[in-house]
């Protein structure tokens, strides 16, 4: 598999390991239940984003207790929101200026996943647990 880059894929000389595109493409593609590409987000990212990420569980009679039913990430004056609705989910990217939503927008699962991942690699810059994170959702296990 050729070296892929956290830089954009039109870069020149970019030596790092992940191209966002290239991620987001993998993600969607590797992940026919939308479920379970959500479990593993939530799992990989849990600790890098602490209480920003919030998880409400489907659970009840019928339900497994792990199920997810929404995930809401708030990144800087982003909210990006995944609503579980049967085997599809439905995601918007909301946007804060001074504690009130000011936007809205329903966007597709790429369009979701790409704001996501270019902002961790943003704040991966600064924060190894982000950065660690990032590559494992990625890269998957290294040795």
């Amino acid at each position: 598999m050729p070296a892929m880059s956290l830089e954009p894929a039109d870069e020149v000389g970019a030596d790092a390991s992940l191209d966002l595109s290239m991620a987001v493409s993998q993600l969607s593609a590797n992940s026919t239940d939308v479920t379970i590409m959500l479990k593993a987000l939530v799992s990989e990212l849990a600790s890098a984003l602490g209480n920003r990420l919030e998880v409400q569980r489907a659970g009840g009679m019928l339900r497994k207790k792990d199920d997810i039913k929404s995930v809401r990430i708030t990144l800087d004056n982003d909210t990006l929101q995944a609503d579980v609705d049967g085997g599809s989910v439905r995601c918007s990217i909301g946007r804060t200026s001074g504690g009130i939503r000011i936007r809205s927008e329903q966007v597709s699962m790429e369009a979701w996943l790409t704001k996501l991942l270019t902002t961790l690699r943003d704040e991966a810059a600064h924060s190894e647990q982000t950065r660690l994170a990032l590559e494992h959702i990625v890269i998957g296990d290294t040795p």
